[in-house]
């Protein structure tokens, strides 16, 4: 298992601007059978198995979706819709025992053959899901109503961490294609509407295994992606919870009000500024070691984060197994900058669209780096675009040179192998050293490949690596089972409750 508490850097402070409110008198009576809580993007789908971003996973994940495993907040993974496991010597074969009690919303059961229908169909030629590659290497075999055999192709040690993702949630045949829009799961709750644009509510469902055990039944999603309205609905008492809030400048305020609790999440997540490696010039290692030499990451770090981040030189964060501290590789230097971009025979002034989702880290920052890429002669032309246009156009299409972006995924360096992702980088020696990451069965020798890898992404500048992320989550007071960090985006609404 796989534990966060060692793996965690948590950043320094901010300085804060306060926004002072009046304190509503309905915050203290507030009915204890619902919840509101705050978040910065609102998912394109509901459906996690049919596009990238994590802003879906927050809403459905382990509500109305479940999977055969659960992620914990410090990383670690329990037993969820499987009951327990079994992993043969060679780590290639996995046999889950499945729940008996579970059912789906349409009254459909839960059962061996659901599961092998989720995983061939999330790897099947059809699939538009973010992890095809992962479910493609696996072979499900039925063995009875409640027993799974997976084989995998290749060694996958962090499995079971995965299969505990959104990618894997076991989704029921009859309804999976309408999933984005009325999804049908075996978790607690069932959307009950969804305003696009403004909110979506979940009610508990009556038919879960432990529907007794849910707390609160009814919650609603809003979605606030402007910092200072962040502050404004939580010190309004419009919003019960808002996990990784964009709060740093106004963070004292709520440390001093005895409304609330402040939480701070360690994260695995990689703040990057991604790189179209197949357009011209970005083919070119000297311009993209060029970009990254130009980035003053504490800079960003401040304008971006509000100074809670730590800086990275790889697709890496510190304190995740087999690091290596890669910030030397493409350090801070505007005159080598300069040179790189002489010996690719780049003329300056250069152009080069810069694409900014809506959340504030990317705005913040953005700025920042288009000022200081100019001061190379690349000149950034900011291109503001909403969520599902980033979603669409940016991650989908590849219409893109430069964009800010957190990814938030633990384990993710495979996205480094298939040329067909948004960077477009592709390296058969990085391919072959992420093989034996995942094929070594010493865990010391999966670490040095690890390092390896980080290395030649570092020096291959496939993107500009920036910073490790700390989040802030804020929430009523009396709020009960917050997770403490968050090694995926995620909010398990089952084990909330009112204090």
């Amino acid at each position: 298992m796989l534990s966060l508490k060692r793996r965690t850097v948590l950043a320094s402070g901010a300085a804060a601007a306060l926004i002072p409110l009046a304190v509503p008198q309905a915050f203290a009576q507030k009915k204890k059978d619902s919840l509101v809580i705050g978040l910065t993007l609102e998912p394109t789908g509901l459906d996690p198995t049919a596009k990238a971003g994590a802003e879906i996973a927050e809403v459905v994940l382990y509500n109305i979706f479940e999977t055969l495993t659960k992620i914990q907040s410090d990383g670690s993974v329990k037993p969820l819709l499987a009951e327990g496991w079994e992993i043969s010597p060679d780590l290639k074969t996995h046999t889950f025992r499945l729940r008996k009690n579970a059912r789906f919303h349409n009254g459909e059961p839960f059962n061996a053959q659901a599961v092998k229908f989720a995983f061939d169909r999330a790897g099947g030629e059809k699939s538009t899901n973010k992890d095809r590659r992962l479910f493609a290497s696996l072979t499900t075999r039925v063995v009875d109503e409640h027993t799974v055999v997976v084989l995998s192709k290749d060694i996958e040690p962090d499995l079971l961490f995965l299969l505990g993702q959104a990618t894997a949630v076991i989704v029921e045949p009859k309804s999976a294609d309408t999933n984005e829009t009325r999804p049908v799961g075996t978790g607690p709750y069932q959307l009950s509407a969804w305003n696009k644009g403004s909110l979506i509510t979940l009610a508990k469902w009556a038919g879960w295994r432990d529907a007794a055990a849910v707390q609160i039944p009814r919650v609603t999603f809003r979605f606030i992606s402007e910092p200072a309205a962040q502050t404004t609905a939580l010190l309004a008492g419009d919003v019960d919870l808002f996990p990784h809030a964009s709060v740093s400048r106004t963070l004292p305020q709520f440390e001093r009000d005895k409304r609330f609790q402040v939480v701070f999440n360690a994260s695995l997540g990689k703040t990057i500024l991604a790189i179209n490696n197949a357009r011209k010039p970005l083919d070119d290692v000297r311009v993209r070691r060029a970009i990254a030499a130009a980035i003053d990451r504490k800079a960003v770090i401040s304008a971006a984060a509000d100074g809670r981040g730590v800086p990275i030189g790889s697709h890496y964060v510190p304190g995740a197994p087999g690091y290596v501290d890669t910030t030397g590789v493409n350090p801070f230097d505007i005159e080598k900058a300069k040179r790189l971009l002489a010996e690719a025979g780049v003329k300056t002034p250069l152009e080069l669209n810069f694409v900014l989702p809506p959340p504030p880290y990317a705005r913040q920052g953005g700025e920042l780096i288009a000022a200081q890429l100019a001061k190379i002669g690349i000149i950034a032309k900011i291109q503001n675009v909403e969520w599902a246009q980033w979603i669409s156009g940016t991650y989908g299409q590849k219409n893109y040179d430069l964009s800010l972006i957190l990814h938030v995924e633990p384990f993710d360096l495979v996205n480094y192998t298939k040329p067909e992702y948004y960077w477009g980088y592709q390296s058969a020696k990085f391919n072959e050293i992420f093989e034996k990451t995942k094929s070594s069965l010493r865990t010391a020798d999966r670490q040095r490949y690890l390092g390896e890898a980080q290395r030649l992404l570092a020096e291959d500048a496939v993107n500009a690596y920036l910073y490790q992320p700390q989040f802030i989550t804020v929430a009523a007071r009396n709020l009960r089972g917050l997770w403490k960090d968050a090694p995926i985006f995620a909010n398990d609404l089952s084990a909330l409750s009112w204090g």
